[in-house]
C-alpha cells in the first residue's frame, strides 16, 4: 500500500514537471497532475484485478480523456492542455527502448514480441482518447465537435 501511494505521488510530481516543461498554464498544472494520478490509479488497479496491460491501458486512457474533457470545460482550456499530461503515465517509452535494444543486440524474436506489445499499448492509448472524445461529443454531430465559449 505504501508503494502504491508513493507511485501516485511520483506520478503527480512527474506529470506536473512535464507540464512545467511544456508551458502548461499555471492554473492547469495541478489539475493535469491530478488527472495523471487518476490515470495511473486506474491502470494499477485494473492490472491488480487481472486485466492485461493493453486492456488496463485502454481503461486508463478512457479515464484520462473523460477527466480532461470535463476539466477543460470547467476551466475553459483546450482539451489537449490536460489530456497530454493525463496520458503521460501511460506512454510505453521504456518498452520501446527495450524493443530497440533487443533488435540492436540481435534478439529479433524478443524485439518483435516487445514491439507488438508496445504498438498495442499505443493503440489502446489512442483508442481511449477517441472513446472519451466520442462520449463528450455524442449527439452534437461532427460540425459541433468543438464548442465555442461564447
Amino acid at each position: 500500500m505504501v508503494t502504491f501511494i508513493l507511485q501516485l505521488f511520483l506520478t503527480f510530481a512527474a506529470t506536473v514537471a512535464f507540464g512545467v516543461l511544456f508551458n502548461v498554464p499555471k492554473r492547469a498544472l495541478l489539475v493535469g497532475g491530478g488527472i495523471g494520478v487518476v490515470t495511473w490509479a486506474v491502470l494499477s488497479i485494473s492490472m491488480m484485478l487481472g486485466a492485461s496491460q493493453v486492456v488496463a491501458t485502454g481503461l486508463a486512457s478512457i479515464s484520462a480523456a473523460l477527466n480532461s474533457h470535463f476539466f477543460a470545460r470547467r476551466l475553459k482550456l483546450p482539451v489537449t492542455t490536460l489530456s497530454i499530461p493525463g496520458i503521460l503515465p501511460l506512454v510505453p517509452g521504456g518498452r520501446a527502448y527495450f524493443t530497440m535494444l533487443a533488435f540492436v543486440e540481435g534478439d529479433y524474436l524478443q524485439g518483435l514480441e516487445s514491439g507488438v506489445e508496445t504498438m498495442l499499448i499505443a493503440g489502446a492509448i489512442a483508442g481511449g482518447l477517441v472513446v472519451g472524445l466520442s462520449i463528450f461529443t455524442f449527439g452534437k454531430g461532427g460540425g459541433h465537435r468543438y464548442e465555442s465559449i461564447h
